[in-house]
């Protein structure tokens, strides 16, 4: 990859945003600055823009922000009205970026500004979607590595796209891409789904993730679990056909133990005590009709969430920085 002089035509160059979902991060957030301010200092070849979409801080961040902006000329701040959580908030950004590339990584420090070096250099070589994979995730639970490990694993078997494992939103996407994103306007989005179905010539970076450099993780379990339901939800439908077959599983034993108990009272004339087997059945088949109406529910409730046809975030400020 070339490098042109710094004084040179800025029309030449390509521009590049790197988008920045924040949510009550005062403690990192110059921090984060700082060390990506750091990094851009040495690619010349780009015009780079750092968007800060805030998804409803409560703490100082916006007032960072707005110092930050006044600062340096590349900073543009999109607010939200409210929190509307990760997935809506990139939706956003993406949906105002402007540029020839975007990078979203965030602002925790997990995602080292150092590893965009090396995302500029895989795009120039023709990827459109280079994206960072956790060899290592340094400051997680046993629990919680584990966890993503099999979640991921039970997902893939049961989808027909290929699902990047170990991987989150740290990655650079070209144009094309950027384009094919903001046309999905899903209210429940599983974002890192939708990277694996729209595509496209993708190249992969390995890193050790390090841990959050301030703050706390707005990721507690039933975030989690929440995200995990719309993978399942978003991207196979394979659990409606499980409870169908269990359904046909259990009505078939039901059948097969009618049949012995008949049999055995017409032959030998055993009187089975019906009281204990009685519940037992009724106990169990009633789990299984309830589980299958859980599910049914999910996937109702999204039928009936995309059918409101409300818009997935709300703008509050939008303040455009001049990177050139």
């Amino acid at each position: 990859m070339t490098e042109p002089s710094a004084g040179g035509d800025d029309q030449l160059r390509r521009t590049v945003t790197l988008l920045v979902p924040v949510f009550d991060e005062e403690e990192v957030v110059d921090r984060f600055h700082t060390e990506v301010s750091a990094v851009l200092a040495g690619l010349h070849s780009y015009v780079f823009e750092i968007l800060f979409v805030d998804d409803g801080s409560r703490d100082s961040t916006p007032e960072r922000l707005a110092r930050l902006a006044l600062a340096d000329p590349r900073v543009s701040i999109l607010r939200l009205s409210r929190n509307f959580g990760k997935e809506s908030a990139m939706l956003a950004g993406l949906d105002v970026v402007a540029s020839d590339a975007v990078i979203l990584i965030d602002v925790d420090l997990q995602d080292p500004p150092a590893l965009i070096v090396e995302m500029l250099a895989a795009w120039e070589e023709g990827y459109d979607d280079v994206y960072a994979r956790r060899r290592t995730r340094a400051g997680e639970s046993a629990v919680k590595r584990a966890s993503s490990r099999w979640y991921y694993r039970l997902l893939q078997r049961t989808t027909r796209i290929e699902i990047q494992t170990d991987t989150g939103d740290f990655r650079l996407l070209d144009r094309r891409c950027i384009d094919v994103l903001v046309r999905l306007r899903e209210s429940e989005r599983y974002t890192k789904g939708l990277y694996s179905w729209i595509g496209f010539r993708k190249k992969e970076i390995l890193f050790d993730r390090a841990p959050r450099a301030a703050g706390r993780t707005k990721w507690n379990y039933p975030r989690l679990m929440g995200l995990a339901v719309d993978g399942f939800t978003s991207f196979t439908t394979t659990p409606l056909r499980i409870s169908t077959f269990l359904g046909l599983i259990v009505s078939l034993a039901a059948f097969i133990y009618l049949v012995v108990i008949l049999l055995r009272t017409i032959f030998f004339g055993i009187d089975l005590a019906g009281y204990p087997s009685m519940m037992a059945v009724i106990l169990f088949l009633g789990g299984v009709q309830l589980i299958s109406l859980g599910i049914i529910g999910e996937y109702v409730a999204r039928i009936f969430t995309e059918s409101k046809r409300r818009p997935v975030y709300v703008v509050q400020e939008h303040h455009r920085g001049d990177p050139r």
